[in-house]
């Protein structure tokens, strides 16, 4: 008994290491290969530093207009592999992504590193940024 007890205990770790395996190469720990979560605070820092980025608003075009951070361009989230190529032509530009929540953003930050960009943060929620 004691045997197959502790063969069902490396059977579930076995499992639980798989899990974690499979998230991690799928982009479900980090956000995805290409892209990765940032804080607002630290966001605001890399845009101080770089020449050149997007800040990129993925919500409703409704959202946008009642709210959005300025010189954001809207892309909504549905939109993205349909439209990110034409409007966002350099893959390697640093793309800051945000909605309102963080879902929507979290699933945009994927799909933009699924088609090849390599510099994507996801900065979740519009609410975090200092001035809403």
């Amino acid at each position: 008994m004691t045997n197959k007890k502790g063969q069902l205990k490396k059977v579930v770790v076995t499992v639980g290491l798989l899990s974690t395996l499979i998230l991690s190469a799928c982009g479900g720990l980090s956000g995805g290969a290409g892209s990765q979560r940032i804080g607002v605070s630290d966001a605001i820092q890399m845009m101080e530093e770089l020449d050149n980025y997007v800040i990129l608003d993925v919500r409703t075009e409704a959202e946008y207009e009642a709210n959005h951070i300025d010189g954001a361009m809207l892309i909504p989230v549905a939109e993205i592999k349909n439209r990110a190529e034409a409007e966002i032509p350099d893959k390697d530009v640093t793309i800051f992504v945000y909605c309102q929540s963080g879902m929507r953003s979290a699933d945009a930050s994927r799909t933009l590193a699924s088609m090849g960009y390599t510099n994507v943060y996801n900065m979740g929620s519009i609410m975090d940024w200092p001035t809403n």
